[in-house]
């Protein structure tokens, strides 16, 4: 019957996945399909803990997260939770050993969404890293299945890919994040006056992650390249989107991509990898 428990608490890390991101649970079901309930798993888990910072105004959202935080280690620890999302999320950490350094950072992001407004060159970086690098890095776990030298190598890309995707989410977000939130990630940017040269040097930093990240997506495994691809290129025509907006534009409207543009996203990295041109 313990499988059955597992079997269920899976489906629901899977399930807030599809309700959360299409787009993230798309790319998923194109890895291989023994990789794709481990980064469910992990997805759901993240997926809880910004909810927590983000939705919750109406609760004691610092409780709520320490809370989520002390039985998030329990789970790991004792491996098991009734909590069907920390316990998936505890099967794939000790499954794949997934560091607790890299947990700890993701909270230590998401405690700095309960505090601060605004951030300097480091506290950029160390929000960066904590809120997006190590999601890279815990899927990187699962995708090298136990080879750490794989892992070591491309580790640096893994961390360039999620660096890039959360950049282009604050581009695309600035709206909710700056009105809503009171929140500006980019250091020494004020989006009551951001000018098309602000805009430009993000966008060119933006491009670096992008352009590091692809050197280490066509080395990955088989079994994760063309997923990973797929959510690469989702988010490329993301940005290459916002770069066509202006300024101005950026603040008053959340920059998507519509269904028949993934459909072709999908179809254009299928072609690539028939012909093995990933």
């Amino acid at each position: 019957m313990m499988n059955l428990f597992h079997k269920l608490s899976q489906q629901c890390s899977k399930a807030t996945t599809e309700m959360y991101s299409t787009s993230f649970s798309s790319a998923i079901k194109l890895l291989h399909p023994s990789l794709r309930t481990p980064v469910f798993n992990i997805y759901g888990f993240v997926r809880f803990a910004d909810e927590i910072v983000d939705t919750f105004h109406q609760n004691n959202k610092k409780v709520l997260l320490e809370e989520f935080k002390a039985d998030t280690y329990i789970a790991i620890e004792r491996k098991i939770s009734l909590n069907p999302i920390l316990h998936s999320f505890q099967l794939t950490v000790n499954q794949y050993g997934i560091s607790h350094n890299l947990i700890a950072a993701f909270f230590k992001s998401m405690e700095m969404d309960l505090s601060k407004a605004t951030y300097d060159c480091n506290g950029y970086k160390e929000y960066i890293y904590g809120s997006a690098e190590v999601v890279g890095l815990m899927c990187l776990h699962v995708f090298c299945e136990g080879d750490k030298k794989m892992y070591e190598k491309l580790k640096p890309s893994a961390q360039l890919l999620g660096s890039a995707f959360q950049k282009v989410n604050f581009l695309r977000d600035v709206k909710a994040d700056y009105e809503e939130l009171s929140r500006t990630y980019f250091p020494d940017v004020d989006f009551k006056n951001f000018t098309p040269v602000m805009k430009q040097q993000i966008e060119e930093e933006i491009g670096r992650d992008f352009s590091g990240a692809y050197a280490g997506i066509v080395r990955l495994p088989i079994k994760a390249r063309f997923g990973v691809y797929v959510a690469y290129k989702y988010y490329l025509s993301l940005f290459k989107k916002i770069k066509k907006t202006t300024p101005a534009n950026i603040l008053e409207q959340r920059i998507s991509i519509p269904k028949y543009g993934k459909v072709l996203i999908v179809a254009k990295a299928g072609v690539r990898k028939q012909f093995n041109i990933l």
